[in-house]
């Protein structure tokens, strides 16, 4: 698959995620430290609506990346955003355009792929993240699980996973010689982002 088609598994499975949960389930915890699952969903919208005005050239301006309320029905909200994203990059060319992701770098634009391939990441783990809320699975192929640990080999360490609301934290130690199947692939994807592969809710959420 390349990397449009990538993305749009990961998106996929993080709306299949989002749509489970209930009206009890908003305010659960999440491995995103002090983001409850209502929060973070809304972050993952705000991010596909950002990312598909980035891939508009419209993505230099911090307003089409603010985090929005998700009212009533906030899996609602994040299909319809989903949407957007996955119609955005099904564009024809939209490969060979150029996106502003202020978020990343103010002075910079990336390769459409390059920044299609932070989109795929981030959707990858927060479907993860969702899923981990809700004491689910997630359900990635494993050409998509594959696809991913390369990727999350390259993001950068450094100061930048220390700041507060940072995308990935500090890599966390895993056992290397655990790749060989796509559970034990998916484990090196989080651990090198930063997510504990064991991570649950905190007893009696």
């Amino acid at each position: 698959m390349d990397i449009v088609q990538l993305d749009r598994a990961a998106v996929l499975e993080s709306v299949r995620i989002v749509e489970s949960a209930g009206p009890a389930d908003w305010d659960r915890p999440t491995p995103c430290s002090r983001w409850t699952l209502r929060r973070l969903v809304e972050h993952m919208g705000a991010q596909h609506l950002g990312f598909a005005a980035a891939s508009r050239g419209e993505g230099a301006g911090a307003a089409v990346w603010e985090t929005r309320p998700a009212g009533d029905d906030p899996a609602a909200r994040y299909r319809e955003a989903a949407d957007a994203v996955l119609e955005a990059f099904a564009e024809p060319g939209v490969l060979e355009r150029r996106f502003a992701l202020p978020e990343i770098d103010a002075a910079a634009t990336f390769a459409a792929a390059t920044a299609i391939g932070f989109h795929f990441i981030d959707y990858l783990v927060h479907s993860w993240d969702a899923a981990a809320s809700l004491g689910m699975r997630t359900a990635f192929p494993p050409d998509v699980v594959e696809a991913a640990l390369p990727i999350a080999l390259r993001v950068p360490g450094g100061e930048r996973r220390e700041r507060p609301g940072a995308a990935f934290r500090p890599a966390l130690p895993c056992d290397e010689g655990a790749e060989g199947d796509r559970a034990d692939t998916f484990r090196l994807v989080l651990s090198a982002l930063g997510r504990s592969p064991d991570w649950s809710p905190p007893h009696g959420s």
